[in-house]
Order: structure tokens, then C-alpha cells, then sequence
């Protein structure tokens, strides 16, 4: 058994901020500018999450940027103003290639960055027929050609993203889209290439990876759980209004959970969250309610064995 495992009984939360999958005439609140990313950070941060995952973007219209540039005035911010754990995304976009993906990683050497396990169609096209009209010309496109577009990590990807960042001390969260990635883990695993507790992180309800019914969810643990034993953490992501109804699945089966507004804009039925705090504070109150408490910072990096924030580029 994991004895990291063994000692704790508390629930993460990370927080994705903004991601690539939500455009700006989707929400009001989904934070664009440098600033705002910091800010939605800090206030995630301040209402329960132990841990921030991060993307960038342009500030003017918004669209995904992976240039490290565009990280630099957040990222120093929220570490000089708390103690959370900052998890940069090698996802970007979609449209991006790994090379432009792997840039901030590489430079910044974070406490953990995410990794998905396997190329996958990604589908973000039925959005399309929400909006009638959008704010900025590259939204449209973005939505519509993703009927035609495939994420791209092949194996010899992930061994690059991996070799690359285990050079700098940086731990994976590990975005399992479907039963599949799984096995893909096992296989670097047992290649020596990624190194216990593994933080996996199972995404539901993106269209193109698993579903998010509750068998999917009882699936996806229960194969984790063969494959991986007491040498992972595990931890949910549930798509749009799947968010809070999967958390709720995975903190009854004693994992952890991830909120925030690149995974889902809604605090519930036709109502937008105003903040990624609000949707902290929503599932916080879910752990609470069923008599479990939530991880502090310093606890994750205990139970993930984290290398702690001052040791990282930025």
C-alpha cells in the first residue's frame, strides 16, 4: 500500500480557470486577461482549492496562446500571492502542435503539469448551435472544424513530454479521456518513464472520449483501481452539467475532484457561474456534506510528493 495514501482522508480540488474549450461570447465570466486569469486563480485558491490548473490566452480576443510570454504576468502573480499548487497545461488547444504545447513547461518548470494520455477526436462542434452570433471572427471556426480535427500526443509525444518535464522535478496530472489511456499509462509506467503516486485525472462527457454516465464513472475507477492498485490518486473532471453530479460520484468513491470554468460555465440548470470560485464553493459544500474535508496545498504536495513552489522558473 501507499503510505502517502494511507495517511490522508481529504479531498483536492484543482481548479482550471479558463482552458481552450470555452470562447468568450459563451460567458461573461470566463476570464480572458492576465489579470483576470490571476484573479480567478487567487479567488479559486481562497475558496478550497488546493490546486490551480492553468492556461493563457490573448487578452484582446481571447483565443488560446501557449507562447510563455503570455503565461509570465500570471503566473508570478498568483505565486507571489498564495500557496497554491500551479499546474500548467501541455494541452493547449487543439489546433496547436506539441512543440508550441510544451513551451511554458519546459521554461517554467512547474510543480505539475498535465499530460493526456493519447490522441483523441475532439469534438467541440454541437456547441455551435448555442450561439447564434459571436463576439470575435475566430470563435466560429474554431467550434466548426473541430468535426475534422484530432488532439495529437502519440506515444512518442507523451515520452517527450514526459522526459522533458521529469528533467525539471515537475509531476504529471495525468487527463484520462478514456479507458484506453488507462493502459497507455500502465505501458510508460512499466517503462520506467513516470513514477508513483500518479495523479490521474478521468475526464467525462468531452464528445470524443468517454461518456458521463455513472456506470462510465464506476468503469473508469474500477479499472484504475486493477491497473494502479494504491499507487494513484484519482480524481474527476466531469464536462459541462456533469461537473457536480461526477464530482459527487467520485467523492463518494473516495477520489478527488476538479471544478472550474474551461471544464464547465454553469453553477446549475440555464444559470452561468460568475466566478470559479462559485463552483469551488458548490463543490466544497459536496465533500462537506458528506463528512469529509478538503485538502490544503501543502497537503497535496505531501500526498502527490510534489518538489514545492519555490522551485520552479517563475
Amino acid at each position: 500500500m501507499s503510505t502517502a495514501k494511507a495517511k490522508h482522508n481529504k479531498v483536492m480540488i484543482t481548479c482550471a480557470v479558463t482552458g481552450a474549450i470555452h470562447t468568450p461570447t459563451m460567458s461573461p465570466h470566463l476570464p480572458i486577461t492576465a489579470d483576470q486569469i490571476a484573479d480567478a486563480a487567487l479567488e479559486a485558491h481562497a475558496a478550497g482549492a488546493a490546486l490551480v490548473h492553468l492556461h493563457a490566452r490573448d487578452p484582446v480576443n481571447g483565443r488560446p496562446d501557449q507562447r510563455p510570454e503570455a503565461f509570465t504576468p500570471f503566473l508570478k502573480r498568483v505565486k507571489d500571492n498564495s500557496n497554491v499548487v500551479i499546474n500548467i497545461t501541455t494541452g493547449g488547444a487543439p489546433t496547436m502542435s506539441v512543440e508550441e504545447r510544451l513551451k511554458p513547461c519546459a521554461y517554467f518548470k512547474p510543480e505539475v503539469a498535465s499530460l493526456n494520455m493519447g490522441s483523441m477526436n475532439f469534438g467541440l462542434f454541437p456547441m455551435l448551435a448555442r450561439y447564434p452570433k459571436f463576439q470575435f471572427d475566430w470563435e466560429k471556426p474554431y467550434l466548426e472544424e473541430s468535426d475534422d480535427r484530432i488532439f495529437k500526443n502519440t506515444f512518442r509525444d507523451i515520452a517527450n513530454i514526459l522526459i522533458t518535464c521529469a528533467a525539471n522535478g515537475t509531476r504529471f496530472e495525468i487527463e484520462c479521456y478514456d479507458i484506453g489511456h488507462l493502459y497507455t499509462l500502465r505501458h510508460f509506467a512499466d517503462r520506467g518513464l513516470v513514477k508513483p503516486p500518479f495523479f490521474i485525472q478521468s475526464v467525462f462527457g468531452i464528445l470524443g472520449g468517454i461518456g458521463p454516465h455513472p456506470e462510465d464513472v464506476a468503469h473508469m475507477k474500477r479499472t484504475a483501481d486493477r491497473l494502479f492498485g494504491n499507487d494513484y490518486y484519482w480524481s474527476v473532471l466531469g464536462a459541462g452539467r456533469n461537473q457536480l453530479p461526477i464530482a459527487a460520484q467520485s467523492v463518494a468513491l473516495g477520489g478527488h475532484v476538479r471544478v472550474g470554468l474551461e471544464d464547465s460555465l454553469w453553477i446549475g440548470p440555464g444559470k452561468l457561474a460568475e466566478s470559479n470560485a462559485m463552483q469551488v464553493r458548490a463543490v466544497r459544500q459536496v465533500i462537506e456534506g458528506l463528512g469529509l474535508s478538503v485538502a490544503s496545498s501543502d497537503e497535496a504536495r505531501e500526498m502527490l510528493q510534489l518538489k514545492g513552489g519555490n522551485d520552479v522558473n517563475f
